[in-house]
């Protein structure tokens, strides 16, 4: 939750500058697994529902199947979906983009209020299937499963403790923004009880083997020498959005609104369909290989700092944000700087010879890498700088002879290059990936994350497959 509510004022108040600019959507969607007809733009732009298309060879529309009748609604608000004969009101779905726009920190448009809106929708579906599942097993196991109260009221205290204010000031700066806190403590109470019952259910069961581990940690030694990518992700599920095209126009709308500025953590907490939501979309350090194809193909042509494009893979579209990036353990870094003279190639054999021993003169003041600059700085025509870091097969020919041969604090003789002549310090030699090696107990928690995330998927694939979804 952001700790700035002003920015969430603003968010919200732009959200309603776009009121009545839509027309219902009109196109066909497959929402989370199951065909589905109609769907309405949120009360939040204040439009009236509108039917969608039937998509073609679709499953006969839920509709079609005789259901209980559904509890009245307050007359302020309409039938957004009806999940197992329970409804999702408009008034439910405008608070839960509400929500969605004050923790993602994407700015509503025009273009991403219907993402908002689908992904708002989604959410409560699911959170729907989850407490009626957890219901059930309540219902035949005779176990407590669903959070209750206090265990919600722990977690909203506790988020108030991170924004600095208490529950109740926490309470009424949600509520000033037109945020009831009964939509986030819905939300908080399908998340706890959800997670709760995955992890009891198969976390007790799920054992990671010796042999995973030891196939792990040789899939790293084998990978050590490779250059390496520190990345975040964001995976919008082509089933579970509604398609592929669906989800290549959502991206390319995040990106636009992460290129503006939108914190990559947030949007993958709240858009990504990854296990890496969780933390905010960080992957950690990876090699090639162990993303999809298409990831890495994207990742190699990609510089530290750099935003990917929608990334299409199989079964939905990644988006990439590389941090940095590393040399395999095969390579050697090397950390430089020089004091030079420019020096035209015409310049004459007395002009070069003159700058050449201004240099070593100037070589013999300096006592290492501190002191280069320092001494460059009272010798008139010499220019120091620090070059960093770099992989010595990267260097130009001439320095990169000096930086195998050198040791750490030496300085060069002068090196003639097409600029001028140069010197240079040696500052620091490493092997590439020197960093830490991961634990056993490091891979093991990840691959118990990885496989759990998998399952808790299959587990949400299945209830959605055998329900009766209908969004109107």
């Amino acid at each position: 939750m952001p700790t700035d509510f002003k920015e969430l004022k603003r968010a919200l108040q732009t959200a309603r500058r776009f009121e009545g600019l839509h027309d219902p959507m009109k196109t066909s969607a497959k929402v989370t697994g199951l065909w589905v007809r109609g769907a309405f733009m949120a009360t939040l732009v204040g439009l009236a529902p509108g039917a969608m298309a039937q998509a073609p060879n679709a499953a006969p529309a839920p509709s079609q199947v005789p259901a209980a009748p559904a509890p009245a609604l307050p007359a302020t608000a309409s039938v957004a979906a009806i999940v197992n004969d329970e409804i999702i009101s408009t008034y439910d779905l405008s608070q839960r983009m509400r929500l969605l726009i004050a923790t993602s920190g994407v700015q509503p448009t025009e273009q991403t209020l219907p993402q908002f809106q689908r992904e708002a929708l989604i959410s409560l579906v699911d959170e729907r299937l989850q407490l009626h599942e957890l219901k059930r097993v309540e219902k035949e196991q005779k176990m407590d499963l669903v959070a209750k109260d206090d265990e919600v009221n722990e977690e909203l205290a506790s988020m108030a403790s991170q924004n600095r204010v208490t529950p109740t000031q926490f309470s009424a700066q949600l509520s000033s923004q037109g945020i009831g806190i009964e939509t986030l403590k819905q939300q908080l109470r399908a998340q706890i009880s959800w997670q709760r019952w995955i992890r009891g259910r198969y976390g007790s069961r799920l054992r990671i083997g010796d042999d995973q581990i030891n196939a792990q940690l040789q899939r790293i030694l084998a990978s050590a020498s490779k250059p390496q990518y520190q990345i975040s992700e964001v995976f919008l599920d082509a089933n579970r959005v509604g398609g592929m095209p669906t989800a290549l126009s959502g991206a390319a709308q995040l990106i636009s609104q992460l290129q503006q500025g939108a914190p990559f953590q947030s949007v993958a907490r709240q858009f990504s369909a990854s296990a890496s939501a969780a933390t905010g979309g960080e992957v950690g350090w990876i090699t090639l290989g162990e993303m999809p194809a298409e990831v890495d193909a994207a990742i190699e042509q990609m510089r530290p700092g750099q935003l990917s494009k929608p990334i299409e893979v199989r079964d939905g579209v990644y988006i990439i944000y590389l941090q940095d990036k590393r040399a395999g353990a095969s390579a050697t870094l090397v950390n430089l700087k020089q004091a030079a003279i420019a020096l035209p190639q015409s310049a004459s054999p007395a002009d070069l010879d003159a700058a050449k021993s201004k240099l070593l003169a100037l070589k013999g003041q300096i006592k290492g890498c501190d002191d280069l600059e320092k001494q460059a700085a009272k010798v008139s025509g010499v220019v120091a700088g620090d070059l960093g870091e770099a992989e010595i097969k990267d260097l130009a020919p001439a320095f990169r002879e000096a930086a195998e041969t050198l040791a750490v604090g030496q300085i060069s003789d002068p090196i003639r290059t097409a600029a001028g002549l140069h010197i240079l310090g040696v500052c620091g030699k490493r092997s590439g990936g020197d960093d830490e090696a991961q634990s056993r107990e490091q891979i093991e928690n990840r691959l118990f994350s990885q496989q759990l995330s998998m399952i808790a998927r299959r587990y949400m694939r299945d209830l959605r497959n055998s329900a009766t979804i209908e969004t109107r």
